[in-house]
């Protein structure tokens, strides 16, 4: 599954506000036992975003 930054989002409202329950874009509503859940699954969100950004970006150049 692709994350997206409004689950990034969504999860650091959670955390700012308190929140144990996140309800994503899509639909989906998890419930987190802890903070340091909630922390580890951020920056797992954070790293995938990033990747999907750097393989976007990435460019070829021909040279002949």
């Amino acid at each position: 599954m692709a994350f997206t930054t409004a689950d990034a989002e969504a999860l650091r409202t959670a955390i700012a506000t308190g929140a144990m329950k996140v309800r994503y874009a899509d639909g989906r509503e998890v419930t987190y036992r802890s903070l340091a859940e909630m922390r580890e699954i951020l920056r797992m969100i954070q790293a995938d975003v990033q990747s999907d950004a750097g393989a976007r970006c990435r460019t070829s150049v021909a040279s002949f």
